[in-house]
């Protein structure tokens, strides 16, 4: 398993609070124009699932408490989880991809408005994902999935074996002579699971994606209009189907892969299918990666190549994440299937409270600052969202005013407190909980379990009417904060 370089144990170092007259002067706390509306302040939510909906994608109760709650926090803006545009088994993670959704999403936008008073803007997260296998045993795999070739019985010297002979022989040998004989992909499939890649342009799905994501997607986004959701956000950030296209490692033939220009070919034609589906008024942003942190990946020369494309199409809003790639992952335990953020790529996601010399704070500033630059440079006033480890308000305040992003994301820090940017504003920063980023939540997201956080375990956990997890050992949702 990949481990940071250093193993340096750091505390949570949120630097001094504002007053509340302090707070009411800042930047942090002044509203950003994002496209047609206005955000009340540069505070963000980002997208985080935690798996709160039903088998099949729908709203639930927990889904309303959970966002309700952030609300009550006034961020300027909330991020609804990543939610699928596809007609796909996915678990309990949220869908959009027919009609039937829109009420549930509906209610979702009235409780967040409601809940903030008017002061929170409600977005949502528009997600496609290839299919992923969780890792099998070997014999199941080679009974199953192998697929036995002639060079597969050259390399066995087994040109006249039957195949349950080859499979069953191939099932006992050790590793050393199975990559004698399979591909690497090959032996991917078998040790972490069969995924499917955007460069699989053998398979018909595959190759057609170009021709059928820019209708999903665009499909959803109307949904959400419709819902009362205040704008979009499109997932082309980390392991899945849109960042696939914008990464160096897509080699695809047909001018959706190679070059970068071919490489952001279809996030544009998905963002104009989009675009014309909402109109002009209705915000349209992407998340995408400043670095993906992988060998072979893209890198931040690239990262603000594509900032200025999407710039230059008319994004309302790029928001900047990093890493949280398959292609370093945790090889998985056989039956589970393989988690994006278990790798260095991972780590430079959600690095963790034990780190190497740089610490697990602000990794993202100076990628974000360089791609906003670029932006700027381009004649693009596009707003930049940055996130990643921000949970005080020094070091927010300080990258809004040297001009290193425009709007501030804090997820973790979030998920501790909820409220913490109210605090903040009211000048109550010494009652802000502070993450510790142990990554608790990310553990539970990993099983796909209900994702909570340890530290509201600590508060209140006896008062009346606290939702708890089945098994009673855990809160669901942050407790309440009286200003």
């Amino acid at each position: 398993m990949w481990k940071p370089p250093e193993r340096i144990k750091y505390a949570p170092r949120p630097g001094k609070w504002p007053s509340e007259a302090h707070a009411a002067t800042s930047l942090l706390f002044s509203p950003v124009d994002i496209g047609q509306i206005q955000l009340s302040a540069r505070t963000w939510v980002p997208a985080m699932v935690p798996w709160r909906s039903t088998e099949e994608g729908f709203v639930t109760d927990e889904v309303l408490a959970w966002y309700e709650r952030f609300a009550r926090g006034q961020p300027g803006c909330v991020v609804v989880e990543a939610t699928g545009i596809q007609e796909v088994p996915s678990g309990p993670l949220m869908r959009i991809g027919h009609d039937r959704f829109i009420p549930g999403l509906k209610e979702l936008a009235d409780t967040v408005h409601r809940a903030s008073a008017g002061q929170t803007k409600i977005f949502i997260q528009l997600i496609d994902f290839l299919s992923i296998r969780r890792r099998p045993e070997a014999s199941k795999y080679f009974q199953r999935f192998f697929k036995i070739n002639e060079g597969h019985r050259v390399a066995l010297c087994a040109e006249n074996w039957k195949e349950d002979k080859i499979r069953e022989h191939l099932s006992s040998v050790d590793d050393a002579v199975l990559e004698e004989i399979l591909t690497e992909r090959e032996l991917d499939d078998l040790r972490m699971g069969a995924r499917e890649r955007v460069t699989d342009v053998q398979f018909d799905h595959i190759r057609d994606l170009p021709n059928v994501l820019p209708g999903l997607f665009s499909d959803a986004a109307e949904r959400a209009q419709k819902a009362g959701i205040d704008g979009v956000e499109l997932h082309y950030a980390h392991a899945y189907t849109m960042a696939s296209f914008l990464s160096a490692k897509n080699d695809r033939e047909d001018s959706y892969g190679g070059p970068r220009e071919n490489r952001v070919r279809l996030p544009l034609e998905v963002f104009a299918a989009v675009r014309g589906r909402v109109g002009d008024d209705y915000p349209v942003g992407c998340r995408f990666l400043s670095d993906e942190c992988i060998e072979g990946g893209n890198d931040l020369e690239d990262a603000a190549y594509f900032g200025v494309e999407l710039a230059k199409a008319g994004m309302d809003f790029l928001s900047l994440s990093r890493g949280g790639k398959f292609d370093d992952a945790k090889q998985p335990n056989v039956g589970d299937a393989a988690y994006p953020y278990t790798g260095r790529s991972g780590y430079e996601c959600m690095p963790a409270y034990i780190s190497d010399e740089f610490g697990p704070f602000g990794r993202n500033i100076q990628p974000t600052a360089f791609i906003r630059h670029a932006v700027r440079n381009a004649g693009y006033d596009t707003p930049i969202v940055i996130a990643g480890g921000i949970h005080g308000f020094e070091v927010a305040e300080s990258i809004l005013q040297n001009g290193e992003a425009d709007i501030i994301g804090s997820a973790r820090q979030s998920l501790a407190d909820p409220d913490w940017f109210l605090k903040t504003k009211l000048g109550k920063g010494d009652e802000v909980r502070l993450c510790t980023y142990s990554n608790y939540c990310e553990g539970l997201d990993q099983k796909h379990k209900i994702v909570t956080c340890k530290l509201w375990d600590r508060v209140e956990m006896d008062t009346p009417n606290v939702r708890k997890s089945s098994d009673g050992k855990r809160r669901l949702i942050a407790p309440d904060w009286i200003p």
